[in-house]
């Protein structure tokens, strides 16, 4: 078994291909032959319950990659769940992700170390209060729903909901799988 960020071992590793059911096979090939183009985080994990698989995978692909908030804000609302949930496999992936998209690294070590990031451009701002209220109180006030919806729209609104709920779910499946982080990680990685 392969250790995960935390050491401990992997509680659900990846399933031999040559064992996978048929229900198995059809959801990785629909994972596989998506915009993702692998299974990478939980969808190994995922694959003892196909029929969730092919659900949350949906879902996922419309977080990720159909969203209609910029690719950066979103990232950023990832990557303030990631932190949330301690998630490391999730920190590790949505990082690099998120710089790609445009992130500042110092946005996201802030949120790395617990802190709210000293500089932020207004949307980044709203979408760090939106979500970090979200996770935190369990629901968002009036100002930040406002802000939100003034900016993005009704859609906007309810996308990062769906979008933050959706890596909760990734996260709480990442760490009770205990995915492991990629030796040899350059990504920074989440201290408590």
């Amino acid at each position: 078994m392969t250790a995960s960020s935390t050491g401990a071992a992997q509680r659900l590793p990846p399933i031999d291909p040559a064992d996978w059911t048929p229900e198995q096979k059809k959801v990785a090939d629909e994972i596989v032959s998506g915009p993702r183009g692998g299974m990478p985080g939980p969808f190994n994990a995922w694959l003892r319950s196909p029929d969730l698989a092919a659900r949350f995978q949906k879902v996922g692909e419309y977080a990720r990659f159909m969203t209609s908030l910029p690719p950066a804000l979103n990232e950023l609302a990832i990557l303030l769940v990631a932190r949330d949930w301690s998630a490391a496999f999730e920190w590790y992936a949505h990082y690099q992700l998120a710089m790609k998209a445009g992130l500042s690294p110092a946005i996201a070590d802030a949120i790395a170390q617990r802190r709210r990031p000293a500089t932020m451009s207004e949307d980044e701002a709203m979408v760090y209060d939106f979500v970090h209220e979200l996770l935190q109180k369990r629901n968002v006030s009036d100002a930040a729903f406002e802000k939100v919806r003034k900016r993005f729209g009704e859609r906007g609104v309810v996308d990062l909901i769906g979008t933050a709920g959706y890596y909760v779910a990734v996260s709480m499946t990442l760490n009770v799988a205990g995915v492991p982080v990629p030796a040899g990680s350059s990504v920074p990685s989440l201290s408590d």
